[in-house]
């Protein structure tokens, strides 16, 4: 019996190396014809080096709308349609403070991990809603930025948060025309941006390094062929895979193992910002939860009455 995804096709940005490259050989292993978009010709002609099935390679500038355009067309006059939009390439900024940050550096950041993912999608809307059949799925590469950030990278964090309104946004417009889409949020995949951390690992919200767990990048690029490959009725809007171990963002001090708990005994009030009253950081037990825990005395004591969560 011949595979549903034989003869699809997928474009996929960054597929010169990381989370694009295991990504577009998965793709292509499991019968996708894969568009291979980035700026290094000659990596991305290494990645086509190990995709069994037929590829495009595409370099050129990702923020450029000019260029988007041709690879659709490119896509469109080679293999007849296309089938999945792996909005994926992405850069981030060296950790420093806000203050430190040209603002031309923070406009590139934004530029690639945000503006050229909106561009791509325009394209992918152009040749889903009029090619037969109709529909496609579009995948936009997150991140655990996009709700819990790292201390110095605002550039990154805000470019994430924002992916996750061009998700919901993609997933409003394009329900009526079998488009749809997906945002997987990756934490700690093994590539290049979390090697670049270096053997003191990476920086935490008190101020010291930690080396964080990881885990092997195909686990991802399984992932993204298992959405790729639902039906256009089936969505995952949000979808998060990391390692295990990787620590979600929190303020010093020990925590209980659950909100069901609530043993705060071991959170001191010193643990707080200098005369804060209050002091509201992103949960480590739920996705997308803010506890606010509330100083009420000067004698390292919480009112635990008033700890609550935001949903």
């Amino acid at each position: 019996m011949a595979s549903p995804t034989l003869g699809k096709v997928a474009v996929v940005t960054g597929a010169s190396s990381g989370i694009g490259k295991a990504t577009s050989i998965t793709l292509s292993k499991a019968g996708y014809r894969v568009v291979l978009v980035a700026r290094r010709e000659a990596e991305l002609n290494a990645t086509a080096q190990e995709c069994p099935s037929e590829t495009l390679v595409t370099p050129g500038d990702v923020t450029d709308e000019v260029f988007a355009a041709k690879v659709f067309e490119e896509a469109v006059k080679k293999f007849g349609r296309v089938d999945i939009l792996f909005n994926n390439a992405g850069i981030s900024l060296p950790a420093v403070p806000i203050e430190d940050i040209p603002v031309q550096d923070f406009r590139r950041v934004i530029d690639v991990n945000l503006t050229s993912a909106f561009i791509f999608t325009r394209e992918a809307f152009k040749v889903f809603k009029t090619q037969t059949p109709r529909g496609g799925r579009i995948i936009n590469n997150g991140s655990i930025a996009a709700y819990a950030p790292r201390p110095m990278a605002v550039a990154y964090t805000t470019s994430k948060h924002a992916i996750t309104g061009l998700t919901k946004s993609i997933s409003l417009d394009g329900r009526n025309f079998d488009i749809a889409c997906t945002q997987i949020d990756i934490g700690n995949a093994q590539t290049q941006m979390v090697a670049d951390h270096g053997p003191t690992g990476q920086l935490q919200p008190n101020g010291q390094n930690v080396v964080e767990g990881s885990i092997d990048v195909q686990h991802v690029a399984d992932a993204i062929l298992h959405i790729a490959n639902l039906p256009l009725n089936v969505t995952v809007l949000f979808m998060n895979i990391m390692a295990t171990t990787m620590p979600f963002q929190a303020p010093k001090g020990k925590y209980p193992r659950s909100l069901e708990e609530g043993d705060f005994s071991e959170f001191r009030i010193a643990d707080l910002p200098p005369r804060a009253d209050r002091f509201v950081y992103p949960s480590m037990y739920s996705m997308g939860a803010t506890m606010v825990l509330t100083k009420v005395r000067e004698n390292d004591e919480l009112d635990i009455h008033n700890t609550f969560v935001l949903s």
